[in-house]
């Protein structure tokens, strides 16, 4: 069974234009499902529905294999179509070429790292809702102390998560699982530098985390997602995944597919 995603998504994933934009499409009248005028921002679509925005339709290519990028996203990038402050975006950065491809969850501005992006919806939305292996290497302002050590292996709730969050952000609360690993590779008074493995993406969930303990993340990269890795890629640039990797990607899935079908 396929997923039912907010139209405005679908438009963004699928077309030049932002959520945003999306929006005020849908507001304005300007968007058609089955030759009927959809003006509820609330309407859900799938994959396969066909949505006509200003007289022309959303095409989306099934007999094309769907195709899986990654970026190396730089420092001061923002993970959007459009900024409303006039800041870099990381469609800036890609070619044209990936100018329709989506985003595989988000890197907030001050990180950098593995992007996957795809020009499947399915994929993207599978990926970006799974619990799969992603690895960052941070760089934290103080030490690891043993509060923080337990935290990690045991997980935390927090009825107040706003250190380290967005200052317009509207999540107050949050609970950290227990980190699939880690790997403290210095800890000294001044500074502290780990690799960690985490199975979720949350809001800046890693800056939230450390924030509590009053340690401020000075540096965060995403070297890993899934098993995919930059591979010596630069900042900044691109590259097609691998046959491993796709095959892997294949057989993920896949198990999701049977899963699907066993519930």
């Amino acid at each position: 069974m396929q997923e039912l995603i907010r139209l405005n998504k679908f438009i963004s994933h699928n077309s030049k234009y932002s959520r945003r934009e999306a929006d005020q499409l849908i507001a304005d009248g300007k968007v058609k499902i089955d030759k009927k005028t959809i003006t509820d921002l609330a309407t859900k679509v799938s994959s396969d529905t066909v949505v006509e925005v200003n007289g022309k339709n959303i095409k989306i290519d099934r007999k094309k294999a769907p195709t899986v990028i990654v970026y190396n996203k730089q420092k001061g990038e923002i993970v959007s179509k459009k900024d409303p402050q006039g800041r870099k975006i990381i469609y800036d950065s890609l070619s044209k070429k990936f100018a329709h491809f989506i985003p595989i969850g988000r890197l907030d501005y001050a990180s950098e790292g593995v992007l996957l992006l795809t020009d499947d919806i399915d994929i993207a939305n599978a990926l970006m809702h799974s619990e799969l292996e992603r690895v960052y290497k941070i760089k934290i302002a103080g030490d690891i102390t043993p509060s923080i050590i337990l935290a990690m292996e045991n997980g935390l709730t927090l009825e107040d998560a706003r250190a380290g969050g967005y200052e317009k952000s509207k999540i107050t609360s949050m609970s950290f699982a227990p980190f699939l690993w880690y790997q403290i590779q210095k800890n000294t008074e001044k500074f502290s530098i780990l690799k960690v493995s985490i199975a979720e993406g949350k809001n800046r969930e890693l800056r939230r985390f450390f924030a509590h303990f009053e340690r401020q993340v000075l540096d965060l990269k995403r070297v890993n997602f899934a098993g995919i890795e930059l591979n010596n890629l630069p900042s900044g640039k691109t590259r097609y995944l691998e046959r491993r990797e796709y095959q892997d990607l294949r057989n993920f899935i896949k198990q999701l597919k049977k899963d699907d079908l066993s519930k």
